[in-house]
């Protein structure tokens, strides 16, 4: 079945691949000798004779007229530096910057961001941003920029952006070194577009027209940067990033204290125009945000995403394999946190690591990462060299083939490891479609585990295939987990399984009305589990009805049935409180769902969402919401509440779930932060604190200061 999984994906998507273009629209990057000052004014003689990128397109309310506030983008370069010279018309001056704070998510704010395809190939891009406050943002885009989950905003250089307000327009100048891009040498081409947020039209529009099926990022759609003349290689200068931290630290439960300071850093080192190699030793992650607490009613382990800076250059190319969250052979947050002896996660040292990562030539991307672990023997947990070696070889124009190889290996021989511990490799190939208009996508990969004491069936393998059309989208996906799969640096949900899971949408676009556009989504989960004579443990219908309002408000409405074989006993409140529900049992339950999201542009904006109906042999009421305040643009707060009830006939538990998460944020300065996040869990037992300041004081340099600080959530005493 696993072959048939794959032989037919890897027909259709290769019937498919369909060659790349960029649509016929081109902008002049003139060469300069002169030096621009980046006040945001734009009153350099040379900016006057430079002709415009401009016409933008609207995106949003339609996508088949011209933007009514346009757009013109001019470009410089020397040999160091790319500027940009940006002309932002506007209603006036109403625009709303909730906060200082780099990195600025865009919706619900007035900014301009710009996409840079340096090599051509439809798949990885730069991205730079900023508002009429000259706040910069900027990204790694992977993946065609075809999810939202494919923008990374950790990643982070050294650039400069200003700005100036006007009337009916805002202007911004932009520095960026050439340093902080990667593309080979001797060309004269990139890709590139750019797209804009208005919030005082309530518009937004991109250069590149881009049909409201494709998201705003999407690489798919770009037009080219022409250079006056071809780029000479710019190498990366060498960077060494110290740290020192101090801390004391205090374990209630355990009567113990901590007063240390350590010492680290990194050091990037370039390889050529296109590699760079990445060295850490004794990192500090001391300044990285802490996660959000989520409400777990399934059986399953939640994915929560990475955020160590490490890990972040070229992130795609070592995580974006297999399928997704379901069965993927690497997930960075696997390392630096190990199982105790009791069964415990707690953090596991790093040690040192270093990662090789980048573009060889315009096709060739490889990545290598290899992270050594300390031993802690007083929990059971051996030293282990994790490693990764990643090869993405680019195929037809937006396509690739990836190869990766995963290996875990003990390297302490302490009494406690036991033979079936001692290694663990996963090797795999993926081919990634992605048609020239993102019409077609898909993906189809076979991954093989290795084991000293592998039984039965040790691979995973599947893929998917999706037609997106302005009026329609339809996909089709499927997947094969064995029994004996096994990735200890991977993220792999459940094993022995047989997944088919195909979903088809509906889209409407009602003229001279309200509504701005409304679906119809039915999808449909079937899982088997193979060694079990194929027996049907799990499926779901789920069928929705979705509005987007002109106003930028959306209602969505849904129905889902489900059922779910429990093969052991299982209590999905988690509380403990009465018996759990049996195992060897079926349960068919449905629900209905209901979310409404309000105009972000307001003041005050909110979510709610509401799950109600059947919930295994029981019932479940769900609420929950998040309110959005600002006092622009120096305050921000955000408030994170939902409450489940879940009512099982006795002997099972019944029982309340609160999850309660207030976020308090002043950016007094575009250098200066400090942001506040409560956290209260009933499931979890816990009342958390995070509060952190952070002072930005030359350019990628930072002084952090970290309060934690953790509760029992019945009693709130101290832990």
């Amino acid at each position: 079945i696993k072959q048939h999984i794959v032989y037919f994906l890897l027909t259709f998507l290769l019937f498919v691949s369909l060659k790349a273009s960029s649509q016929e629209k081109n902008i002049f990057v003139k060469l300069i000798d002169s030096k621009i000052k980046i006040d945001g004014i734009l009153d350099e003689e040379i900016w006057g004779s430079v002709e415009p990128a401009k016409d933008f397109w609207q995106y949003f309310p339609s996508d088949t007229i011209l933007s009514v506030e346009q757009t013109e983008i001019k470009m410089l370069y020397d040999k160091k530096y790319l500027y940009l010279g940006v002309k932002v018309y506007a209603e006036g001056k109403d625009y709303i910057i909730p906060s200082l704070r780099r990195d600025f998510r865009a919706r619900g704010n007035d900014n301009i961001s710009f996409l840079f395809d340096t090599f051509n190939d439809g798949a990885n891009a730069f991205f730079f941003g900023t508002n009429p406050y000259g706040v910069p943002r900027e990204s790694l885009i992977s993946g065609g920029g075809a999810d939202f989950r494919n923008f990374n905003s950790s990643w982070d250089v050294k650039w400069i952006v200003e700005s100036k307000i006007y009337d009916n327009y805002y202007t911004a100048e932009m520095r960026i070194p050439l340093s902080a891009f990667k593309f080979t040498g001797g060309e004269k081409k990139w890709r590139f577009n750019s797209y804009r947020f208005d919030t005082q039209s309530n518009e937004r529009s991109s250069w590149i027209r881009i049909p409201q099926n494709q998201i705003i990022t999407n690489l798919a759609f770009m037009g080219d940067m022409i250079f006056e003349e071809s780029l000479s290689e710019i190498k990366t200068p060498f960077a060494i990033i110290p740290y020192i931290s101090g801390e004391l630290s205090k374990n209630f439960d355990a009567n113990t204290g901590v007063s240390r300071v350590k010492v680290g850093g990194d050091a990037k080192i370039p390889i050529g125009n296109g590699l760079n190699l990445d060295l850490t030793v004794n990192p500090d992650f001391s300044q990285v945000e802490v996660d959000e607490q989520l409400v777990n009613l399934t059986r399953f382990e939640l994915f929560l995403p990475e955020k160590r800076q490490f890990f972040i250059d070229n992130a795609d190319l070592f995580a974006d394999f297999g399928n997704g969250r379901e069965a993927n052979p690497f997930f960075s947050r696997r390392i630096g946190i190990a199982r105790d002896k009791d069964g415990n996660n707690i953090e596991n040292p790093i040690i040192a690591g270093l990662r090789l990562s980048g573009k060889i030539n315009d096709r060739f991307r490889i990545g290598v990462l290899n992270i050594q672990t300390k031993e802690d023997a007083e929990n059971e947990i051996p030293s282990n060299n994790n490693s990764v070696l990643a090869l993405q070889y680019k195929v037809f124009e937006r396509s690739n083939v990836g190869f990766i190889f995963v290996n875990r290996q003990a390297t302490s021989q302490g009494d406690f490891i036991e033979k079936s511990e001692e290694y663990n490799r996963v090797a795999g190939l993926d081919f990634n479609l992605a048609s020239a208009d993102n019409t077609w996508i898909g993906r189809v990969y076979y991954h093989q585990s290795f084991t000293p004491e592998t039984v039965n069936s040790s691979v995973s393998s599947g893929g998917f295939l999706e037609y997106n059309k302005r009026e329609y989208k339809v996909r089709m996906s499927g997947m094969f987990v064995g029994d004996d799969f096994q990735s200890d640096l991977g993220f792999v949900r459940r094993r022995d399984i047989f997944r088919v899971d195909p979903n088809v949408e509906f889209f409407f676009y009602p003229e001279k009305s309200k509504i701005n556009r409304y679906s119809f989504r039915l999808q449909a989960v079937s899982i088997w589990k193979p060694e079990l004579n194929f027996m049907n443990s799990d499926y779901s219908f789920d069928l929705s009805y979705d509005v987007r309002f002109e106003n930028q408000n959306s209602f969505t409405v849904g129905l889902n049935h489900r059922y779910i074989y429990l093969f052991r006993d299982f209590d999905p409140t988690g509380s403990g409180n009465g018996e759990p529900l049996p195992g060897e049992t079926g349960y068919n339950f449905t629900s209905v769902n209901l979310s409404y999201n309000s105009d972000r542009r307001k003041i005050i904006s909110y979510s709610i969402r509401s799950n109600f109906g059947q919930f295994f042999n029981g019932k479940r009421y769900s609420a929950s919401a998040e309110i959005r305040l600002r006092a622009q643009p120096y305050f921000s707060a955000l408030i994170n509440a939902s409450y489940n009830y879940i009512d099982l006939p006795s002997p099972h538990p019944t029982e309340s779930i609160w999850l309660i998460g207030p976020r308090i944020d002043f950016t007094f300065t575009k250098t200066l932060y400090w942001s506040t996040f409560l956290q209260y869990s009933t499931q979890q037992d816990l009342f958390s604190v995070n509060s952190r300041v952070q002072w930005r004081f030359k350019p990628l340099s930072d002084l952090f200061i970290v309060y934690n600080d953790n509760y029992q959530a019945t009693d709130f005493s101290p832990r």
